[in-house]
């Protein structure tokens, strides 16, 4: 079968890959290192031209020689085709270098906003440490402040009872009141004393308690509400 698609050059006969044929093999005296390189004879199912065609172990394929022309490939274009000359070689050398410098930067770009980040967050844990600390210590100042307030209201306030106190126990001249047993009273005060005693001993004694049960005397609701009682019949 045909190895490939070709056109007769003969007739222009279009030879499709796969399209069998009775071919004659030949063995010919070329060699790609040890391996055998054989040439194949067939003719146009058209015209009945000879195609000949031969083996390419180099590049694993088939060769045409005569009778007919390959048909272009895209995938099989010609190695001396596509060489690339030293121009084109230093310029996709400078293409591939920058693309590498360009993907070194991306790599450090993203390296130094990863650092920027972790140091951010850094900071704000440390901004936050230290508000929390300075709140603590401000509650602690304030909590100090308002005991010390509540203490001197409490003396404050102590020294104010105190105050009137001693003034409940004072005269309108200023002299302090004195009870009746205490020594070092003067004469008017004595007298005043005295004169208490005697009215004391002139009382008459209190009644003595008695522990009966008085007995209470029942209204008389009909009569406030105009009721009048019928009189016994008996």
């Amino acid at each position: 079968m045909a190895p490939f698609s070709m056109k007769c050059i003969s007739c222009g006969e279009y030879i499709y890959k796969g399209r069998k044929f009775n071919a004659r093999k030949e063995t010919t005296d070329e060699k790609y290192y040890s391996i055998s390189i054989f040439r194949f004879y067939i003719r146009c199912t058209r015209c009945s031209g000879e195609i000949t065609f031969k083996t390419d172990p180099k590049n694993m394929d088939y060769t045409c020689e005569r009778g007919a022309k390959r048909n272009f490939e895209i995938w099989r274009q010609d190695p001396a085709d596509g060489k690339e000359t030293d121009e084109e070689r230093l310029d996709r050398l400078e293409r591939e270098e920058e693309e590498k410098s360009a993907m070194e930067e991306l790599e450090a770009k993203v390296v130094d906003a990863k650092q920027e980040m972790a140091i951010a967050d850094a900071l704000d844990e440390i901004r936050t440490r230290n508000a929390r600390n300075e709140r603590a210590a401000g509650g602690k100042e304030v909590g100090d402040a308002l005991r010390d307030q509540i203490d001197e209201e409490r003396t404050r306030a102590e020294m104010e009872d105190a105050d009137m106190a001693r003034r409940a126990f004072m005269t309108e001249t200023g002299e302090r009141v004195r009870r009746i047993g205490e020594r070092g009273l003067d004469d008017g005060a004595g007298v005043d004393e005295g004169k208490r005693m005697v009215d004391a001993d002139l009382m008459p004694p209190p009644p003595v308690p008695t522990f009966k049960r008085a007995v209470k005397k029942k209204k008389d609701l009909g009569a406030a509400l105009g009721i009048k009682k019928r009189p016994a019949l008996v």
